[in-house]
């Protein structure tokens, strides 16, 4: 005899809250190497967001890979999967937080060893969380986004 078992589905916000913290976590991730790493070599600001840039898409759709790879889909359309599942939430998140990084006096020019370094970092990213978030509760209600990629985690 089989027993029903009655799962009640999270909230769209507890969904979206989710989904944005697991891209913040990737962009994150890619974000402070590519900082840490242009500020390390003396790179100039361009160079130095657009390594951040590039690595924060490298580990969010990495994120969403590791999971939906886990779960047995393979590659071609895992890929595509963390595509349709990250790229606009990691582009809101990086253009907000890269912003915020360029608009804090000094933050660019701050070494690793620095406060506002680190201060400027972390805020941004936090910005960058709150603005994400609705682009990812409408896409989660419309079953796009992570709704994608949900049935895989």
């Amino acid at each position: 005899m089989e027993h029903a078992h009655h799962h009640e589905l999270p909230s769209l916000n507890r969904l979206a809250a989710s989904a944005t913290t697991h891209c913040l976590t990737g962009c994150a991730i890619g974000e402070v190497l590519g900082f840490v790493i242009g500020t390390a070599l003396g790179w100039g600001n361009l160079a130095t967001i657009v390594l951040a840039i590039a690595l924060a898409y490298v580990f969010g759709y990495a994120l969403t890979l590791r999971s939906v790879l886990g779960a047995g889909v393979a590659l071609g359309s895992a890929l595509g999967i963390a595509f349709a599942a990250d790229t606009l939430s990691i582009t809101v998140m990086e253009i907000v937080d890269n912003l915020v990084v360029l608009a804090i006096p000094g933050a660019m020019d701050a070494g690793l060893g620095d406060w506002l370094f680190w201060g400027s970092l972390a805020l941004a990213l936090a910005i960058a969380w709150v603005a994400a978030f609705p682009v990812n509760r409408w896409l989660i209600e419309r079953g796009r986004g992570h709704a994608v990629a949900h049935a895989y985690h």
